[in-house]
């Protein structure tokens, strides 16, 4: 393709990317689809821009790392990234269907990887799509198979959950920490975008500490110093939920979360994967997808 133009992501480009990216994973959605499950749809309104208001924030906190190829004038391809002290992790890659396979996506994560040259360690979320999963491969990262649990709560099974309170802006540095522990690097600026989007749980005792963000789906990102702590903050999340929730992107490595969901009555599905480089499956730890 003599006219693809690799390019630097603007915030002018990113409702345009969102559509690419919506139409890549419905792509990939209806692949996996089987016979007997219903036709996956397109983004709601309010995913879309929740989308959208994460790209904005990454284009601005991280303008080295998010690109677009453009092929005469059109956006047919996407990755974003960002850099967060040591660690590297790839937001969104995406390629519109009619294009794959012709030279887009290559130089597109070769410009996203540049951004995190320097970094020693490196998280990515991939769907189970075999071609996405080769890249990736070829790209350096281990592959760990992540798990779901979804359903509704059996509510007669909640515990009582003590030493969990409502968070803010002023646990940031405890929240870095724990990320740090964990994954190697803190969050950041993320934590502003989060705050500004999501509900925060946290808890801070003599034994343990650890923080859980929700969405309206259920718990969206958690991270604790000790495997007790953070099976309390998920009975916390899940004890919230007042409608079918979802505890999503759970590996071997974090088998507290795939106990506490069974036994909350949620039922345990395969996911995609976890790509890392350079680090192990972070524990206790339930990464948030996009901003990992």
């Amino acid at each position: 393709m003599d006219d693809l133009l690799i390019r630097p992501m603007t915030e002018h480009d990113v409702e345009a990317a969102e559509r690419v990216s919506d139409a890549a994973f419905l792509e990939v959605d209806r692949r996996a689809r089987r016979a007997d499950e219903p036709e996956p749809t397109t983004r709601t309104p309010a995913h879309r821009a929740t989308w959208v208001e994460r790209t904005r924030h990454l284009v601005r906190t991280d303008p080295e790392g998010c690109w677009v190829a453009e092929d005469d004038g059109e956006v047919v391809g996407i990755a974003t990234s960002l850099r967060r002290e040591t660690l590297w992790c790839l937001a969104t890659y995406a390629v519109l269907p009619g294009r794959q396979g012709r030279g887009v996506g290559r130089p597109l994560l070769a410009a996203a990887l540049h951004h995190g040259r320097a970094c020693l360690r490196g998280m990515l979320s991939s769907s189970t799509d075999p071609r996405a999963v080769r890249t990736y491969h070829r790209a350096g990262f281990e592959l760990h198979p992540q798990m779901r649990l979804t359903g509704t709560v059996d509510r007669s099974t909640l515990p009582v959950v003590e030493k969990v309170r409502d968070g803010s802006a002023g646990d940031v540095d405890l929240m870095d920490s724990l990320d740090r522990l964990a994954r190697g690097a803190g969050h950041g600026p993320d934590h502003e975008l989060m705050l500004r989007t999501w509900r925060l749980l946290v808890s801070d005792t003599s034994t343990g500490r650890g923080y859980v963000y929700l969405d309206h789906r259920g718990p969206a990102l958690l991270a604790a110093s000790d495997r007790r702590t953070a099976a309390r903050l998920l009975w916390a999340a899940l004890a919230e939920s007042t409608g079918p929730v979802g505890v999503g992107h759970v590996t071997g490595a974090n088998q507290w979360a795939v106990g506490v969901g069974l036994d909350a009555g949620l039922a345990l599905t395969q996911e995609g994967y976890l790509g890392l480089r350079g680090m192990k499956p972070p524990a206790p730890y339930v990464h948030s997808g996009a901003l990992l």
